[in-house]
């Protein structure tokens, strides 16, 4: 069972900058894909950023530009750093990890945007 754990969130104004960081208790580099999701109140969950086991990585369009997904095999740790934040980027943001089969997703950390 692969565990999650996620932390850098909090306030910041809009232009601002986050680094969010995804602590994994596997081996990053050996399961298929991870990911971030986000959670808007009153929303349903949505896919923010993705990297594959070859590195191929994707984007929503929202963050395109501003958002960049990483990890870090020797930290097995994943990271969303977080530019020009604005206040619709407001939300819940997950950790996701598919261990060639079974899912796993961390208990979350609040981003908020505002001034």
């Amino acid at each position: 069972q692969v565990q999650l754990v996620e932390s850098g969130g909090g306030l910041v104004q809009p232009g601002g900058s986050l680094r969010l960081s995804c602590a994994v208790s596997s081996n990053v580099e050996s399961v298929a894909d991870m990911a971030w999701y986000r959670q808007a109140p009153g929303k349903q969950r949505e896919y923010v950023a993705t990297i594959t086991l070859g590195g191929s990585i994707n984007y929503t369009d929202s963050v395109k530009g501003r958002f960049t997904i990483s990890r870090d095999s020797a930290k097995n740790t994943l990271y969303l750093q977080m530019n020009n934040l604005t206040p619709e980027d407001t939300a819940v943001y997950y950790c996701y990890c598919n261990d060639w089969g079974p899912v796993y997703w961390g208990q979350g950390v609040q981003v908020t945007v505002s001034s």
